[in-house]
């Protein structure tokens, strides 16, 4: 029998669809989970395998993993960091936690996590891409729906994985809103549903919202992500479409996702590295 997969479990529906693809593969599971973040019902996946720690127990994380004999592991879901900003102790960062961040030169995600899974490896264990079981719910190429776009929708779809490549190389969010040839919001630290909100409150009803992976983002954590919470989020906001870095962009719940989004009207478009993968018009069949 294989050795356990080690899931180290965020928020969102993530590490959900991560355990239920191990499973299905055949693999046992030893689950670390996140106070304040990660789903309590994450429990039912590694009931007899299962630690919950404060963001900062990074060595008690370890030790854990090992004594399940944990070889391989997974980050899935995001830790949120703007109350960990207001109340840094709430981290409880242990021993190993801040040597580690101390040797930080810098303190965005990227960096944090990068840090967090080098701990991992000089102990033997291998961090893997969270979407190693999941290709079948990356974006492809082109239309992803059968919810057409005009010109003008497509240049800001454009516009949009232009600005948000830009800003990721500078380790900043993962989407931008545009409508009209204008910027709308950039997420920061405040996450994707909130940038979406206020750039529909700058902006109104018709805009769109493009989200991608950092140039140099590490897809063994922190994949972008969407959802039927997102397509919900998008309706009551008034989007008309949603660009998704193709490859690099996960549809959670995808099936789902997609029928929500024709339902409401709303085009869900793979965009290349490139540029905008589509033109007026453009139809397809999806990832």
């Amino acid at each position: 029998m294989s050795a356990p997969l080690g899931l180290i479990a965020g928020s969102g529906r993530l590490p959900f669809e991560v355990a239920e693809a191990a499973l299905d593969a055949g693999r046992a599971l030893a689950i670390v989970a996140i106070e304040e973040n990660t789903d309590p019902a994450i429990a039912r996946y590694a009931p007899d395998a299962l630690l919950w720690i404060a963001p900062g127990e990074l060595g008690r994380l370890i030790e854990f993993l090992k004594s399940a004999d944990v070889r391989e592991v997974i980050f899935a879901g995001a830790v949120t960091k703007p109350e960990m900003l207001k109340d840094p102790a709430s981290l409880r960062p242990d021993a190993r936690a801040l040597a580690a961040l101390a040797r930080l030169e810098g303190r965005g995600d990227d960096a944090i996590l990068r840090a967090a899974a080098a701990e991992l490896e000089s102990d033997g264990l291998q961090v893997i891409e969270s979407t190693r079981d999941l290709r079948d719910r990356l974006a492809a190429v082109g239309a992803l729906n059968e919810v057409e776009v005009d010109a003008a929708v497509a240049a800001d779809l454009a516009l949009g994985l232009r600005v948000a490549r830009a800003l990721g190389v500078e380790d900043v969010g993962q989407s931008v809103v545009v409508r009209d040839g204008v910027v709308l919001a950039v997420e920061a630290i405040e996450g994707t549903d909130a940038a979406i909100r206020r750039g529909a409150a700058l902006g109104g009803a018709g805009a769109v919202v493009v989200k991608t992976a950092k140039p140099t983002q590490d897809l063994r954590f922190d994949v972008p992500a969407i959802g039927p919470v997102t397509i919900e989020l998008a309706r009551e906001c008034g989007l008309r479409a949603i660009g998704l870095e193709a490859g690099r962009t996960l549809l959670l719940e995808r099936e789902r996702t997609l029928e929500a989004a024709t339902r409401c009207g709303i085009a869900l478009v793979g965009l290349e590295r490139a540029g905008a993968a589509l033109h007026s018009g453009a139809r397809g069949s999806g990832a």
